[in-house]
């Protein structure tokens, strides 16, 4: 069977939940060694027996790696088509935290769907909430401590940043709702773990209730039970008429919670794609996760380099690439990710991200973090005296000219 008709959702499905992350997210690379490179292309890689060659085909670097790849450096990719999913009338819910990728302490992610008119309720968390809109529509609400409201609808390629104990919603709007990544700056995090409106209530005495929202029992007996936690609702109407129901420009917050990152120009552009950072210098609420959107045309190269402020979590929007990440003493491993895949490099290792595809290769990489930063390997060779390069990587002068000297972020292949 082709890989091209296999769906990622059956095979990757949870009867093959344990074998794939043993496959793929918990296996030691030990399997090549130096001096292997001829075994991989003779007989000895043969397999006569059993394989599940769907799963193979979909991450053939962790099965068979480079002879480069050496040691284990932990899990590095995880996929949300293994992850369980939480679905209630109205959308769903399921998320990759450090559960699954254990060397994530700083990040986790959600990934959540919400149909036309259905709620998120109204909740807030212990983590930061950093969001990047994957689909449709949402509008979102979030409450500042000073009693000011934000009220803001927003697209596929918009942000949004909400402070760990800001009070919002989050409601998907016509025609179809939306679907959108929640990122969070804990690695423990637990979606099922929020401060919920709908808990808090039906776990307050009745009699505070009534003193404290001024309102008869009959009143009270209506609130909920039990959670809410998505449930469905009407589409609501215009976001003016939502702003001025709300007590208008009088109540409205002074600080932007969105961002249209998917809108705004290229922060790096050359032959071999482009990159979009946004961070707190350009949304200046985000003081807790900055963020690069990478689109790598095929054969194009995100350059060889590291970032020294944090680890990085990413999530591919679309396309396939390939990712080794260099960690010492002499570690090295080597996986390939495809659309709803995360990749995980601990902080300061080195990596790169090569699109293997024939089609546009699109991921996040977020950092806990208010500065997106990084080196490149390139711009820190051109920048040392050449002979000390010769000394290092045994270059002549004249092939040190042809590296880079500016960093690159994205080279054409």
């Amino acid at each position: 069977m082709a890989v091209q008709t296999v769906s990622r959702r059956n095979f990757l499905g949870a009867g093959s939940v344990a074998v794939a992350t043993a496959a793929f997210a918990g296996l030691a690379a030990h399997a090549q060694q130096s001096g292997t490179a001829k075994a991989e292309h003779d007989h000895s890689s043969s397999n006569p027996g059993q394989e599940n060659r769907p799963l193979l085909d979909e991450n053939p670097a962790s099965n068979m790696p480079p002879p480069t790849d050496h040691g284990d450096i932990g899990a590095i990719w995880y996929s949300f088509d293994l992850a369980h999913k939480r679905v209630q009338e109205g959308g769903w819910t399921h998320e990759v935290t450090q559960r699954q990728l254990p060397l994530s302490k700083d990040i986790a992610g959600v990934n959540m769907r919400l149909t036309a008119g259905s709620y998120r309720e109204l909740h807030w968390h212990t983590a930061d909430e950093w969001a990047f809109m994957l689909y449709g529509s949402a509008r979102i609400t979030v409450l500042s401590p000073d009693g000011t409201i934000f009220i803001d609808d927003v697209s596929k390629g918009d942000l949004w940043f909400f402070p760990a104990g800001f009070p919002h919603s989050i409601q998907g709007l016509g025609p179809d709702g939306c679907e959108f990544l929640l990122v969070f700056d804990e690695g423990a995090f637990a979606e099922d773990n929020t401060f919920l409106l709908s808990e808090w209530v039906a776990h307050t005495p009745p009699d505070v209730l009534m003193k404290n929202f001024n309102l008869p029992q009959s009143e009270i007996a209506k609130l909920p039970k039990d959670e809410l936690y998505i449930f469905p609702s009407d589409v609501p109407g215009s976001l003016a008429q939502a702003r001025a129901a709300a007590g208008g420009a009088s109540v409205a917050s002074p600080v932007s919670y969105t961002f249209k990152m998917g809108a705004m120009a290229p922060t790096k552009k050359t032959a071999g794609g482009e990159v979009r950072v946004v961070d707190s210098h350009n949304f200046p609420v985000s003081k807790s996760i900055a963020a690069g959107l990478v689109t790598l045309k095929p054969g194009g190269l995100r350059e060889l380099h590291w970032h020294p402020n944090a680890s990085e979590w990413q999530f591919y929007l679309s396309g396939k690439g390939r990712m080794t990440v260099f960690m010492p003493p002499g570690r090295a491993r080597t996986m390939d990710f495809n659309a709803n895949d995360v990749g995980f490099v601990p902080a300061v290792a080195g990596h790169y991200i090569e699109n293997t595809g024939d089609t546009d290769l699109v991921f996040l990489e977020m950092f806990k973090a208010d500065t997106f930063a990084d080196f490149s390997l390139n711009n820190w060779l051109r920048r040392l005296p050449p002979q000390m390069v010769t000394a290092h990587l045994n270059l002549d002068e004249a092939a040190i000219r042809r590296i880079p000297s500016e960093k690159q972020e994205v080279i054409a292949g």
